[in-house]
């Protein structure tokens, strides 16, 4: 699958990893997930924790789940590799 739409961003901030994904182009949102921990690999397709939407969202739900499901599918393909820690 081709995501060339969406951006991923972990963030640490004292002690607790943040992650996000960006949805850069129209209609632009941002979606905060949690890994999934019943998933068996403990990320599966991400727990949707906070959706940040423009007020024009209002309107056809079923385009606007279908990026979301997108978002998901994008978070759970773009796992980083785990490496050294600084």
């Amino acid at each position: 699958m081709n995501f060339p739409h969406f951006v991923r961003i972990d963030r640490e901030r004292q002690g607790r990893a943040r992650h996000y994904v960006v949805h850069t182009h129209d209609p632009k949102f941002t979606l905060e997930l949690t890994p999934d921990g019943e998933a068996p690999d403990r990320v599966g397709r991400g727990v949707i924790k906070r959706i940040c939407v423009p007020n024009s969202w209002a309107g056809d739900y079923g385009q606007y789940g279908k990026l979301l499901a997108a978002a998901q599918d994008f978070f759970a393909q773009s796992q980083p590799e785990p490496g050294p820690r600084g």
